[in-house]
């Protein structure tokens, strides 16, 4: 009876190539002191018998298991955290390494058994994923390994954060409107408890008093919702009639903003030209018209966070915050101001 293809083991592969185990095992993790033919020897014959070699116990011979652990407390805002993921595990992927995911779903006890256990897996480093992009408590102290946070920022300056970059985000928007001929913009955003609520609106406001404007009131704080931007446009215009261009902290928002103009008999750009913010495209390009907006690059910074740890992997750390640009996602619900 031929033999099961998994059920081939490193024994079987030495046996076929004429060389002892350890000189397999060393040729399979390119160790130097193998000759090159033999090295090829033990390859071809590990190809012919589709040796799939543990994991595991080749990290216990090389001192590395070619696997990450990825650590989230919040997979289920997957708005944000998947982007992130996605460009994280394309880029392990691309350099044939593997990821192990973990929610630790907010809870301390949870996360701390998490960590016990990648690291019992002996994975090679860690990425902590955030959700919001906001300050978190370091965990580099407990972790022996490598550890990037990425779409957070850890509180500990020797650590590396891959973040996204809120106030450039905020300016390339402002900027695009006053780029336009706007010159009576307002801006309606979410929870205020958020920072890149905070950072967004107050560059907003810096770029406005660069070109000589005034913001249209003050920013309109509220909720990351539909039913917020509705009602805050109505509360705005009732004040503000003039407003010609409104950015709003997320898309989410700007879609109730267009709601509510459309009701109020605003033609949107014509009257008023709407920015949003997070290039959701569920929400963005389904909008009436389509919502210009603020790509976060989100697998991006993924990618990012993949980089930097390969580089502490390879003995060449770096840290602090590292802010990944965005992009301005140009669409229908802008356009030249008209005359007055």
């Amino acid at each position: 009876m031929a033999r099961r293809r998994s059920g081939v083991t490193l024994s079987d592969v030495a046996q076929r190539a004429g060389v002892s185990l350890a000189t397999a095992s060393k040729a399979l993790n390119a160790r130097d002191e193998v000759a090159p033919a033999t090295r090829q020897r033990v390859i071809m014959a590990a190809d012919e018998l589709s040796f799939q070699p543990n994991v595991l116990a080749r990290g216990l011979i090389s001192g590395n298991t070619r696997t990450i652990g990825l650590l989230t407390d919040e997979l289920s805002a997957a708005r944000f955290t998947i982007p992130v993921l996605l460009g994280a595990e394309n880029a392990l992927g691309n350099e044939q390494m593997s990821v192990l995911l973990c929610d630790a779903r907010g809870d301390a006890i949870r996360r701390r058994h998490y960590i016990r256990t990648l690291l019992a897996r002996q994975v090679d480093g860690f990425i902590v994923l955030g959700d919001a992009n906001e300050i978190r408590p370091s965990l580099t102290a407990d972790i022996p390994v490598p550890v990037v946070y990425v779409f957070c920022e850890s509180d500990n300056p020797d650590d590396v954060s891959i973040v996204a970059d809120d106030a450039g985000g905020a300016r390339l928007a402002a900027e695009h409107l006053v780029s336009l001929g706007r010159r009576r913009i307002a801006h309606i955003t979410g929870d205020p408890t958020y920072r890149a609520a905070r950072d967004r609106a107050a560059a907003t406001r810096e770029v406005l008093d660069a070109a000589g404007l005034p913001l249209a009131g003050e920013p309109m704080f509220g909720q990351w919702s539909q039913r917020w931007g509705r009602h805050a446009a109505t509360v705005l215009l009732a004040g503000h009639p003039d407003v010609d261009a409104i950015f709003c902290g997320s898309d989410q928002i700007a879609y109730g903003v267009t709601e509510a103009l459309r009701d109020l008999g605003r033609s949107i750009p014509d009257d008023i030209a709407v920015v949003g913010y997070d290039n959701w495209e569920v929400i963005a390009a389904e909008c009436r018209p389509p919502l210009t907006t603020v790509d976060l690059n989100l697998e991006q910074l993924g990618a990012s966070a993949v980089r930097h740890l390969f580089a502490a992997l390879d003995g060449t750390p770096t840290s602090g915050v590292i802010r990944e640009p965005g992009r301005l996602i140009v669409r229908e619900s802008t356009g030249i101001a008209p005359s007055r």
